[in-house]
């Protein structure tokens, strides 16, 4: 069998070389080109596995030949090779269909990891295993929106370009960033998931970078960061926008230069992992309003992908509550009631598919031998066609509301303390006074994580970590 074969475009002769020798010293055939013209020329003549093009060339920019390619040539990756401190070069690029870039001087180790990489989306060898990547989807659903988001995540896992992918909470910002990561280049290195909402402040640096053994008091052990554990894979930044902004500059710098340097250390480390971001935020009026750094911004926003909300996609609903009961109770463990999925279809679900699972789970625990009637549900407010959609329990008369006492009461509030009173144990009175503001946020949604914790204005996941810390758990059956 022939050797894939890469054509490099370059006007300068010595890196033209350069780049030869290492390719062919991997193993690849090579033609090469110093012009737009003689580029065009041999794309038109032979098929290659990657296309490694300079920004600037005498007679155009490599960025035509980025856009022809991405157009004409869709089953072959082209990178660019962008001058030192041109970020916003390497941005437009791969805003315009580019696979991934280089810097000058270029590092030969980066060189040969993307090119290693790019080689991956071009042998065929690969793609029964991408198509089976796709009908083992994370993201359950068949309507057209979810057809057409599992065809963009294909096309997204052919990049190495940066991910910004919008929706609101619960909509599945995380399974579909899994989603590229299995179908991509990076499948078989590390995912790495990170909440920047849960991390205090005061940690991120080492979170994030790592530290040296004896860089502050308490590292008595060398620890790698988020960026070192996510090396060669991806990592992925969720509620990006809760960041404070003296992180944003130095996650910038990272993202930037590929480099980060650990707590203590006085050199940097080359790190290799492509970013996906999320939020449920509108990060441009974030930028706006000054809370979130523009250059940031225009760096993680390179490719936008923007998940449906599951009221925009209510013929997925049967499939996904089979799916989430399967999860629940086990194959045949649960079934659904006369008019259960009628209702679950009126319902808006503000909190989305996470909304939907807390629902059925909820209704599981006050269901009578696993069949979920429409009044175990509990759906406040829900609309089926114009008329509300009222609990019924075996067909007997509307239902009160529960009683306030059907979920724990919130422990009595500590006492006020007088102007210059000071509590005895400050821990124990702070505790206190979070459990009764959580049980309080509960009870008024009936214990329903999503609603209580969009009260609190925190997420599902601090919430539901703020329970188990405080030992709160939803009311008996």
């Amino acid at each position: 069998m022939s050797s894939p074969r890469i054509l490099v475009v370059d006007d300068e002769p010595d890196l033209r070389e350069l780049l030869e020798i290492t390719l062919l010293k991997m193993g690849l055939d090579v033609d090469s080109a110093a012009t737009v013209r003689e580029a065009r020329a041999l794309l038109g003549q032979k098929a290659f596995a990657l296309v490694l093009t300079d920004m600037r060339l005498p007679d155009g920019l490599g960025l035509e030949l980025v856009r022809e390619v991405a157009a004409n040539h869709k089953s072959t990756p082209i990178a660019v090779i962008t001058a030192y401190g041109s970020a916003e070069n390497a941005v437009v690029a791969l805003k315009a269909g580019a696979f991934d870039y280089v810097s000058k001087p270029v590092v030969l180790d980066d060189l040969r990891a993307m090119v290693r990489a790019a080689l991956k989306l071009s042998d065929p060898a690969a793609a029964p295993a991408a198509s089976q990547a796709g009908e083992t989807s994370r993201l359950i659903g068949r309507s057209p929106a979810m057809q057409s988001l599992r065809a963009q995540i294909a096309r997204l896992a052919r990049s190495q370009a940066p991910i910004a992918i919008n929706g609101e909470s619960g909509s599945g910002k995380e399974l579909a960033a899994r989603e590229i990561h299995a179908q991509s280049a990076r499948a078989g290195k590390p995912f790495v998931a990170v909440n920047c909402g849960a991390i205090p402040e005061a940690l991120m640096e080492a979170e994030f970078f790592g530290y040296r053994k004896g860089a502050f008091t308490g590292a008595n052990d060398e620890r790698d960061g988020f960026f070192q554990a996510a090396n060669g894979g991806t990592l992925m930044l969720d509620e990006v926008a809760d960041l404070p902004l003296a992180m944003q500059v130095k996650l910038l710098r990272a993202i930037q230069e590929r480099r980060v340097r650990k707590i203590g250390a006085t050199v940097e480390e080359p790190v290799d992992v492509r970013i996906i971001s999320a939020t449920h935020k509108d990060l441009a009026r974030c930028v706006e309003s000054g809370s979130f750094r523009q250059d940031l911004f225009y760096r993680l926003n390179v490719i936008e992908l923007t998940l449906p909300p599951l009221r925009e996609r209510l013929d997925d609903l049967p499939l996904l509550v089979d799916a989430i009961l399967a999860r629940l109770a086990g194959p045949g463990g649960a079934r659904l009631g006369p008019g259960v999925l009628e209702a679950l279809r009126g319902y808006a679900f503000p909190g989305n598919v996470r909304e939907l699972e807390n629902v059925l789970e909820r209704a599981l625990a006050f269901a009578d031998d696993g069949v979920i009637e429409v009044g175990d549900l509990l759906l406040k407010g829900a609309k089926l066609g114009d008329a509300a959609v009222v609990p019924q329990v075996d067909s007997a008369p509307a239902a009160p509301p529960p009683p306030a006492d059907a979920a724990p009461e919130p422990a009595a509030p500590p006492p006020p303390l007088a102007d210059d009173a000071l509590p005895s144990n400050l821990p124990d009175y702070l505790s206190q006074v979070e459990r009764d503001i959580i049980l309080r946020a509960l009870n008024q949604t009936q214990f329903n994580r999503t609603q209580a914790a969009s009260l609190l204005g925190i997420s599902v996941r601090q919430l539901r970590y703020q329970m188990q810390k405080l030992d709160i758990h939803a009311p008996e059956p």
